[in-house]
């Protein structure tokens, strides 16, 4: 190459030598364009850099379940366990079952058409809610008019049943306490028939 290639040419070859020189810095400008801008398509992607979509998982492959859960089908509600409890009324009508009633032992009968659970004194007294009682409440029950004194139940436990923060009310001249409709209407379901009644709970 000659050492004036890039000296400007004198005389009648000025316009040649130009539009020489245009050409070949035109052709490498391109060239080198071209090679910066998709040197990219020339170079392995690492792990690192591939988004995480594009790595792909065999057909068959599948995550481990939880501990002790199984796959259901999409859709498909959990199954709800359902706890039961039978009793047969007795003689006058009512079923009676053993209760403990904040810790206490007491026997108490189911009244379905109690509006709320009753305590009489004694019962009142083991439960540990007989203290500044004021009746108040007027109350019509089997013997006829009667006051109720409203409290407040931590928990009556019924074997693996367990309703806590229950209203219920002491009743004078109570016979035997009795669960009503305060008790009754947290259950998951109750029926009395034909002389049984079935309590069901979640």
């Amino acid at each position: 190459m000659r050492n004036d290639f890039f000296e400007p040419e004198r005389g009648p070859n000025l316009v040649g030598w130009a539009l020489r020189q245009l050409f070949i810095w035109g052709v490498g400008g391109f060239v080198l364009y071209g090679a910066v801008t998709n040197h990219l398509l020339f170079r392995t992607p690492s792990p690192e850099t591939q988004p995480q979509s594009a790595i792909a998982q065999p057909d068959n492959a599948r995550t481990a379940d939880p501990p002790g859960e199984k796959l259901r089908p999409l859709g498909q509600p959990a199954p709800i366990v359902t706890n039961s409890l039978t009793l047969r009324a007795q003689a006058d009508g009512y079923a009676y079952v053993k209760a403990s009633v904040n810790g206490a032992e007491m026997t108490m009968a189911f009244d379905t058409g109690a509006s709320v659970v009753s305590l009489n004194e004694t019962d009142a007294i083991k439960a540990g809610v007989a203290g500044n009682l004021n009746y108040s409440i007027p109350l019509w029950t089997a013997n006829g008019r009667n006051l109720g004194a409203p409290v407040t139940l931590r928990e009556i436990r019924i074997g693996q049943l367990v309703i806590q923060d229950v209203r219920a009310v002491v009743v004078q001249h109570l016979r035997c306490s009795l669960l009503g409709q305060t008790f009754l209407s947290r259950l998951h379901g109750y029926q009395m028939q034909e002389g049984v009644l079935t309590l069901t709970w979640q």
